[in-house]
């Protein structure tokens, strides 16, 4: 099989090479777009501080572009040099301000790391009492493998490296979007499908690369670390499971943060602008404006890439762990095991043809082929994918081969993983599309919740509260299905390559979820630099569909994290030399039960987070209206860095608690209680938590399009629930308030809960085998 591993050896850099410069290409294609920042004329205007923000009539702009008349509206009044300035300066302001906020909360997470990293080796090199001989391997019986002190070291490293990888990916996919968020609002004015290719390109760019990243990091920290570990592949593979660990710590703070500071930001903008004052969503005249866009940067973006990247990296983890110690280890057949790695290289080439068919092949011409040029996306390459996995496994696997399945061998064949992988990617399509019906304002659910709004906003929550609940049927039996199928297969290890089934385009999925905290950006600009109704229709439509889309990456996010966490279960499980979880055992129900509390728990830690938050916030903007005299007719600026300054300090403080939470749970469980509670506990968690957080999404998608659907007035029924400022509207913007946390904070936090407890404990199993269980001995 030589040739088949140097194949792999060129096959996977390879590939993330490619998937670098597409991305370079990609942003090279976005960059042509100009934004110039140059001041504007003052037109004898009376202006205050300088031509950043004005209110002003689009009659009093024509004067101002040169006394075009009124005729002249449709070609986009305002339109012209002026507002290139204004969106320049708010898309300086919006960087600035996102910048800060991550800088400052990636200073915390440094020491966090640091402090962390020593843990993981003192708790792991403990394991053999720090001794630096060789021991007899765990799996493969009659060799000697590296000491568990080489094991502590090398996972603390890894740790390190999928730390930095994640933070260096959210950071660059926050960079990209606010680059393009102006330019997007700029080719609005050319066309909705000009302003659709450059927020989809922008999305393009963060999506590659961050999945030719994490598949160049960790290819690379596998062949570096095998340099040491020579023929050791247990020890190898079990080290590179701190790379998961890493990215996925970093993405749970960077989700909850990032998470508390968007809606403390959205929350306050939206009480005072739009119920207690009447003005619109994005008003310049709102003091919180600016923190509500850069939180969609810092928070949807940073956030959902940190996210998506971990899921990523546990998966490919959890796989290569539990095929370094079935045959294919023993074997050392480096084709077989690096199948995760090649599946994923595969999805990128599989994600850029994909990509070109949207911005290149099929260009969006109205706007009514937004949306549809989203799903095809995701079902384009589904399709593709599923002939690739089919190609790689034939190539890369041997025709039949043994699996670990707990203490006992199971037999299976290659074509038996090409149905694992292809059942996880049927599986996130369907929780796609279930998604997106769900939240989706051009199908009866939504609708529905939009229709409650008449009498007013109780009725909107409980009907947002059933469809979320509801919403929760397919996306579990998809998943229950990937698992049955996966298991039955080929044990643990089919339910890990399900899981990378279903992030194997996650390229295109980033993409797809990037571009609507974009198009959201740029309607904002759009609205904040005063341009003409037209260009706010076009860049509305965008967000609309990104609305969905943001949700319909939730549900794929949620759905991977669910099988990944059971892939890291099982090789946790195995790891720790547990046989059997007997459900009858109370050590196990003990656990079970505790473990299905603490997604209650984190929730309402991060809920009330954002309640608090939003509390400053929205006094703070109470108290600008009432002592800034002019404020409300556009004759003075609001001051926009204290509101910036309340939500970068409340989401800095509060998102410290979640998280300890987090991470200690299973180091407590394990330490005191032993492996076996601890298993009942990752059970619990897992169950519960993917219940919580499809409902908590779906719930706060639905209310939030429901009140967008009302806002547009497209047909006749959304023009009967009222224009912007009725009482049915009045009730949608409160449901929306409403379910911002559940579905920007808690819901997208919950999935990071559940993977990142299984994968902690796994790379704690050493310790928790030999030490654990102080009380429950």
């Amino acid at each position: 099989m030589g040739s088949a591993a140097a194949a792999a050896d060129v096959v996977i850099p390879a590939c993330a090479a490619v998937g670098i410069a597409f991305a370079l290409w990609q942003w090279f294609l976005v960059s042509k777009v100009k934004v110039s920042a140059y001041a504007a004329p003052s037109n004898g205007h009376g202006h205050h501080g300088g031509p950043v923000f004005r209110v002003e009539d689009d009659e009093e702009e024509d004067v101002a572009m040169g006394g075009a008349g009124h005729d002249e509206e449709e070609e986009g009044a305002g339109d012209g040099t002026i507002a290139v300035a204004r969106c320049a300066e708010i898309q300086s302001a919006i960087a600035v301000g996102a910048n800060s906020f991550l800088f400052t909360q990636y200073k915390y997470l440094a020491a966090f790391t640091a402090i962390f990293a020593v843990v993981i080796f003192l708790f792991l090199g403990s394991v053999h009492r720090f001794s630096t001989d060789s021991r007899p391997c765990q799996y493969t019986t009659g060799r000697t493998c590296k000491p568990a002190l080489a094991n502590a070291a090398f996972s603390s490293i890894a740790f390190l490296l999928g730390a930095a990888t994640s933070v260096v990916s959210g950071y660059l996919g926050m960079r990209i979007a606010t680059y393009a968020n102006a330019r997007t609002t700029l080719e609005a004015r050319r066309g909705v499908g000009a302003a659709f290719a450059t927020a989809f390109r922008s999305g393009a760019v963060m999506g590659f690369l961050l999945s030719s990243l994490g598949l160049l990091v960790l290819y690379a920290t596998i062949r570096a670390f095998g340099l040491y570990y020579g023929d050791d592949w247990e020890g190898l593979y079990e080290s590179v499971t701190g790379y998961g660990l890493g990215g996925s710590s970093m993405a749970l703070f960077g989700r909850v943060g990032g998470g508390i500071y968007t809606k403390a930001a959205d929350v306050g903008a939206d009480l005072v602008g739009k119920v207690e004052r009447n003005i619109p969503e994005d008003d310049p005249r709102n003091p919180a404006v600016i923190a509500d866009n850069v939180g969609d940067n810092v928070g949807d973006i940073a956030g959902m890439g940190s996210d998506l990247f971990g899921s990523y990296a546990e998966s490919t983890c959890a796989a290569l762990f539990v095929a370094s110690i079935s045959s294919f280890g023993a074997d050392h057949d480096f084709a077989a095991v690096a199948y995760p790695l090649l599946i994923s290289a595969a999805g990128l080439l599989v994600c850029l043809v994909t990509t070109l068919l949207a911005t290149d092949v099929f260009r969006v011409k109205t706007v009514r082929g937004v949306a549809p040029a989203l799903k095809l996306q995701l079902v384009v390459s589904t399709v593709l994918m599923t002939v690739a996995a089919l190609v790689v496994s034939f190539a890369a696997l041997p025709a039949r081969f043994t699996m670990f399945d707990f203490g006992e061998v199971k037999q299976v064949k290659n074509w038996h993983l090409f149905f694992c992988v292809a059942i996880g990617l049927w599986a996130g399509l369907a929780i796609g599309f279930t998604t997106e019906y769900f939240t989706s304002n051009a199908y009866s659910p939504v609708r529905d919740v939009a229709d409650s709004c008449k009498t007013g906003a109780a009725t909107n929550v409980i009907f947002g509260l059933a469809l979320g609940y509801k919403s929760v049927i397919v996306p579990v039996f998809a998943i229950a299905v990937s698992i049955y199928v996966g298991f039955t297969l080929a044990s643990i290890y089919g339910i890990a390559v399900a899981a990378l089934g279903m992030l194997s385009t996650v390229a295109t999925g980033l993409a797809i979820d990037a571009y609507g905290p974009i198009s959201d950006n740029a309607g904002g600009i759009a609205e904040m630099a005063g341009m003409s109704r037209r260009i706010r229709q076009r860049t509305d439509a965008l967000d609309a569909a990104g609305n969905t889309t943001a949700a319909i990456g939730k549900g794929f996010a949620i759905g991977s994290a669910a099988l990944v966490s059971l892939a890291l279960f099982g090789a946790f499980v195995s790891r720790a030399g547990v046989t059997d979880v007997n459900v009858l055992n109370p050590k196990v129900f003990v656990g079970l039960l505790v473990g299905a509390m603490l997604p209650y728990w984190f929730s309402a830690m991060t809920m009330k987070s954002v309640g608090s938050a939003a509390l400053r916030m929205v006094e703070e903007v109470r108290r600008q209206f009432a002592t800034i005299p002019g404020l409300m007719e556009g004759r003075a600026a609001p001051d926009y860095a204290r509101c910036v300054r309340i939500s970068t300090d409340a989401s800095l403080r509060e998102m410290m608690p979640p998280g300890a939470l987090v991470l200690l749970a299973p180091l407590v469980a394990g330490t005191f209680f032993g492996v076996r509670t601890l298993a009942g506990l990752l059970a619990g968690a897992l169950v519960s938590g993917v219940q919580i957080a499809i409902s908590a999404s779906n719930s706060g998608g639905a209310w939030d399009n429901a009140k967008k659907y009302i806002e547009a007035g497209a047909s006749d029924h959304a023009k009967s629930l009222g224009p912007k400022g009725s009482d049915a509207h009045k009730a949608a913007v409160i449901g929306d308030t409403i379910g911002d946390p559940l579905k920007d904070t808690s819901g997208p936090s919950l999935n990071i809960l559940i993977k990142l407890m299984a994968v902690e404990s796994l790379v704690f199993a050493p310790f928790f085998a030999a030490h654990g269980g102080l009380i429950f001995k």
